[in-house]
C-alpha cells in the first residue's frame, strides 16, 4: 500500500471518526424531555426546542382513538408525523396519523407558561398542521407561551356516519373529534414537562379547526381540557343530524360499491380508494359529500350554538374572529364563477354562494342602492362573505352574549400585500398569529405594517392564553362583545376598534334563517 494510500484510508476512518463523534455530540446536545407518555428527543431551532411527531393515540379505521403511553422508554420526535388521507397536497398519508408537535422555549416543569393548542383547518376533510403557515416556532420563540399543533383523522375516516347501518361502528360519526380529545387528554397530562401549564390550555384554530373547536365545546368529553377558544373564520351553528348523515353514508357506500348490509368491505379496502370516493355528489347539497361531526346523542346530544349556546361550553372565555373579504379566499379572482361578471349574471352566479335561501336579485338591488359605486365583483364578495361566512359567527357572538358568556370579537381587514384583489381573505388571518410572515403562502409581506399587525393579534391571544382576556397595551381597550355597542377589534396596519361593522349587511341577511352547511 502507497503512503498516498495509506494517507486516503487514514484520512477515511479519520472522517468516520469525526462524524460519529458529531453525531454523538448533536445527539448530547438534542432536547430531552421526560413525561408520563415517554422521553422524547427534539430538535434546538434558535432559542426553541422543537418535537415533532409525538404519538398521542392510534386507532382502527371508524373506531374511536386509544392511548399509547410507552413510559420511561426513548422516543424520537424530530419529524412531523403522517397526515390523514385526504385528495389534498400535504404528505405523506397515513390512516396511522395522530400525531402532535410542540415548540418551547422553556422545556421545564417550573415555566408554568399559557398552553396555545391550534387545529388546523380545510374544513374536516382537508388540512394539516405540517403547513408552513401554522409552523409554531415563530410563536413559541416570544418565550411567552408552548405551542402544540394537532393532525387528526378527516372526511370518512373521521366523520362517516356507520351508527345507524352497523352497530360495530357506534363512534364512527365523530372519531375526529374524539381524536382531538385524546390528543388534548395527552396535553393535560404531559404538557408540564415542556414548560407549560395544564390549568392554562387555549385552543384556537382556522376556518374548519374553528369549527372543531365550536363543537368540541358542546361535547362532555372535552369538559376540563381547554379554558380558553379562539376560533379563526370558523364557526359551527348546527352539525349534521343523523338522518342526512345516514343519507350522505349511502350515497357514499355507492360510489365504492359496498352494500349497507354488508359493511365489512369497508375495513378491507385501502385508503386510496376511500379518499378517490370523496368526489361522491352529495344528496343533501351541492357539491362534493360532507364529512363532518354528528349528532349522534352519544357524543353529541345538542347542537353547538343552536337554539342558543350550549351551556356546556359557556364558562369557557371565547374570542370570535373573520376577515374582511373571506370569500376571496374560497373563490379566487381569476375563477370561473367571477369571469365575466356583471349585472346581467350577478344574481345567478352569487344565489349558490350564498348558502341561504334568500331572493338574490333582490339582494343584488339592495345592495346597488345602498353602495351604488361598488362593481358586480364588489357586491359579489361582500355578499357572499356577509351571507356566507360571517353569519355564523354573527349568530355565535350574539348567543354567547345572550347568555352572559365571555366573548371578544375580531375582524382582520388588513389586505393581502402580494394580490391586492385578494383583500383580507380566507386564511389571512394564520401567518398574523403565527408570525410566519415570510412562509410559503403568507400574502401578508414582511414589511412594517404586516409586522404591526401581527404583534397585536399575537400579543392579544397570547394575553387571553395568559388571562382569559385579550386585552393588551399595544391595542384600544378591547371590551366583551355584546347587543348594545357589539365592539369588534379591527386588527389592520393600524388596528383600532369599532362598534358594529357592517352592521347594514348584519342586518340585511337577518332576514332569513341560517342554516349551518352540511346541517
Amino acid at each position: 500500500m502507497s503512503g498516498a494510500d495509506g494517507w486516503t484510508r487514514r484520512a477515511t476512518i479519520g472522517a468516520g471518526a469525526a462524524l460519529i463523534l458529531a453525531s454523538r455530540a448533536r445527539a448530547s446536545t438534542a432536547p430531552k424531555v421526560r413525561t408520563p407518555s415517554g422521553n422524547f428527543v427534539g430538535t434546538s431551532e434558535g432559542q426553541v426546542s422543537a418535537f415533532r411527531g409525538i404519538r398521542y393515540g392510534r386507532a382502527e379505521r371508524f373506531q374511536a382513538p386509544l392511548p399509547v403511553p410507552m413510559p420511561g422508554q426513548h422516543r424520537p420526535a424530530q419529524e412531523f408525523g403522517p397526515v390523514s388521507p385526504q385528495s389534498g397536497p400535504y404528505g405523506p398519508q397515513s390512516e396511522d396519523c395522530l400525531f402532535l408537535n410542540v415548540w418551547t422555549a422553556e422545556a421545564d416543569a417550573r415555566a408554568n407558561k399559557p398552553v396555545m393548542v391550534y387545529i388546523h383547518g380545510g374544513a374536516y376533510s382537508n388540512g394539516s398542521v405540517t403547513d408552513p403557515l401554522n409552523d409554531g416556532q415563530a410563536l413559541a420563540a416570544r418565550g411567552d407561551c408552548v405551542v402544540v399543533t394537532i393532525n387528526h383523522r378527516l372526511n370518512a375516516f373521521g366523520y362517516l356516519y356507520l351508527t345507524r347501518l352497523d352497530p360495530r361502528f357506534p363512534d364512527s360519526g365523530n372519531a375526529g373529534q374524539l381524536d382531538l380529545i385524546l390528543a388534548l387528554k395527552w396535553v393535560r397530562d404531559n404538557i408540564a414537562a415542556f414548560g407549560g401549564d395544564p390549568s392554562r390550555v387555549m385552543v384556537f384554530g382556522q376556518s374548519g379547526g374553528g369549527a372543531k373547536i365550536a363543537t368540541m365545546m358542546g361535547m362532555p368529553a372535552a369538559a376540563g381540557l381547554f379554558h380558553r377558544a379562539a376560533t379563526m373564520s370558523g364557526q359551527q351553528v348546527t352539525v349534521s343530524g343523523p338522518l342526512n348523515a345516514t343519507a350522505r353514508t349511502r350515497a357514499y357506500l355507492a360510489k365504492l360499491g359496498v352494500t349497507e348490509t354488508n359493511l365489512s368491505l369497508l375495513l378491507t379496502l385501502s385508503a386510496t380508494k376511500l379518499v378517490e370516493a370523496l368526489d361522491t355528489t352529495d344528496p343533501v347539497m351541492e357539491g362534493g359529500v360532507y364529512f363532518g361531526p354528528v349528532l349522534d346523542m352519544t357524543w353529541l346530544t345538542r347542537h353547538p350554538f343552536w337554539p342558543d349556546a350550549n351551556p356546556l361550553g359557556n364558562g369557557i372565555p371565547m374570542i370570535l374572529g373573520n376577515t374582511h373579504d373571506e370569500t376571496r379566499g374560497f373563490i379566487g379572482p381569476d375563477s370561473a364563477k367571477v369571469s365575466g361578471l356583471d349585472w346581467a349574471n350577478l344574481a345567478a352566479r352569487m344565489a349558490p354562494e350564498l348558502k341561504i335561501d334568500i331572493l338574490p336579485e333582490w339582494v343584488v338591488a339592495a345592495y346597488r342602492a345602498r353602495y351604488p359605486a361598488w362593481s358586480p365583483l364588489d357586491v359579489f364578495y361582500d355578499a357572499t362573505t356577509a351571507g356566507r361566512s360571517w353569519r355564523g359567527q354573527v349568530i355565535e357572538a350574539e348567543a354567547r352574549a345572550t347568555s352572559d358568556s365571555p366573548a371578544w370579537v375580531y375582524q382582520v381587514d388588513f389586505a393581502s400585500r402580494t394580490d391586492p384583489r385578494r383583500g383580507a381573505f380566507h386564511t389571512m388571518d394564520i401567518p398574523l398569529v403565527f408570525g410566519t410572515l415570510d412562509a410559503a403562502g403568507s400574502q401578508t409581506g414582511i414589511g412594517a405594517d404586516a409586522h404591526s399587525v401581527s404583534k397585536a393579534m399575537q400579543d392579544s391571544f397570547v394575553a387571553f392564553a395568559r388571562t382569559g382576556d385579550p386585552h393588551h397595551a399595544g391595542v384600544p381597550l378591547w371590551p366583551r362583545y355584546d347587543l348594545t355597542t357589539r365592539a369588534t377589534m379591527i386588527f389592520d396596519a393600524n388596528s383600532r376598534l369599532e362598534a358594529d361593522p357592517r352592521r347594514w349587511q348584519r342586518e340585511l341577511f337577518a332576514r332569513v334563517p341560517y342554516i349551518q352547511p352540511g346541517s
